[in-house]
This record gives C-alpha cells, structure tokens and sequence, in this order.
C-alpha cells in the first residue's frame, strides 16, 4: 500500500554479468569451493526482494545482459532491461533510469542482502521532497542509494562516489536503516550482513558452506 502523500517510486538495480561480478570476493569463495555465481545471484535476489516489499516501490528495474540474473528478477517480479550503453555502471544506471516508469527514481546498489523493506520505505520517504539525495555506505564513502525527483539521475558510482554525489548537489541523508548501509564486497562486508541478519537467499548460502564438509 502506498502512503498518502508521498510519490511512489522506480527502483533501478545494476547486475553485472557473473563472471565479472564481486570479484573481491572471489578469493572466499574459491577458497571455500563454493560456487561464486550462486553467492552473486544470492545478493542480488535479496536486494531485489527487500526493495520490491517497500511500500513505496512501484517497480523494480533491473539493467543486466546476464541471463541467469535477469531469469531471477523476473521471476521476483522486477522489470529486465537490457544493459545497452555497455559503458559501465553509471551509463547502466541512467539507461534505467531513462526506462523507468516513475517521476522518482532511485538507483540502488544490487548487493544488500540485509536490507529491509521498511529501511527503504524510510529513506524513499526522506528523499520524497529532495531534488536529488543520497545515502552512503557504512565507511562513508560509497553510495548505496542515489534519489531522483523529476530531475536527472545523475549518478556517479565508483571509488569516492558518497563526496561525488554532495559535490554534484545531492542532499546526503542519515537515518536507522542499517542494511541500506551495509554493501558486500569482501568477506568482512558478507560476515557484517549476515550478522544484521540477511535475507533468505544469502542466508541460505552461508548455510550451505557451514554445512559442508
């Protein structure tokens, strides 16, 4: 149900391929002999899960050439385009946004896994009047959600991209929402995650590898 008020909201997640996917977590899993791809695809449904369980969400937009990934989210209930521009992730995240259905558009990082829904709903809410505003990742440094209000994206992901986004004009926002803050891109970030308590599909893969010989 949407709250009275305040707009409804595209969601846009970048999947990169698998095989170029979180490769700093590569060394966890070869060691471990687990498959990378199904870790991969884990945060990738988790994220894709919490955010399509937000009130505030009308869609899901997934931007992926992968097969494998763009299979999952569909069958979650997101929406698949097709990654076009191939020129890395910003180009990917704006020819999202561009094929969005909503005036508010939000991109978000594709590996939460302890996201909650009701986390998203309050920082969608808290950006509701902002042109343009931002969450960064638990160093502070990173950004895991950029916001959109009928103006253009304009993201800037990548190493710095929490001082980018500020000095381009977004409005940086702070609140209780743990998960949102909480990206995997080590195993240090995977154990953290797990610890706010994942969601099914990465819990289920740490499972696995506590149950394995």
């Amino acid at each position: 149900m949407l709250t009275w008020g305040v707009p409804s909201w595209s969601v846009v997640v970048p999947a990169k391929r698998l095989a170029v996917a979180k490769t700093r977590l590569r060394p966890l899993t070869a060691t471990l002999g687990q498959g990378h791809d199904e870790l991969v695809l884990a945060l990738l449904a988790d994220t894709v899960g919490a955010a399509l369980g937000s009130d505030l969400v009308a869609e899901v937009v997934v931007v992926t050439d992968d097969p494998a990934a763009g299979a999952l989210v569909r069958g979650l209930g997101a929406r698949t385009v097709a990654d076009e521009p191939d020129a890395g992730l910003n180009a990917a995240l704006e020819h999202g946004a561009s094929a969005a259905r909503q005036a508010a558009v939000a991109a978000l990082s594709s590996d939460l896994p302890a996201l909650r829904p009701e986390e998203l709903t309050a920082a969608l809410a808290a950006a509701a009047d902002l042109a343009r505003a931002f969450v960064a990742d638990a160093q502070g440094t990173g950004t895991t959600l950029l916001t959109a209000v009928g103006v253009p994206l304009r993201p800037a992901f990548g190493p710095g991209s929490a001082d980018a986004h500020r000095a381009g004009g977004a409005t940086p926002l702070d609140g209780s929402w743990p998960g949102l803050l909480r990206d995997v891109d080590t195993e240090a970030d995977l154990r953290a995650a797990l610890a706010l308590g994942a969601g099914p599909r990465t819990t289920g893969f740490a499972e696995s590898l506590r149950a394995a010989p």
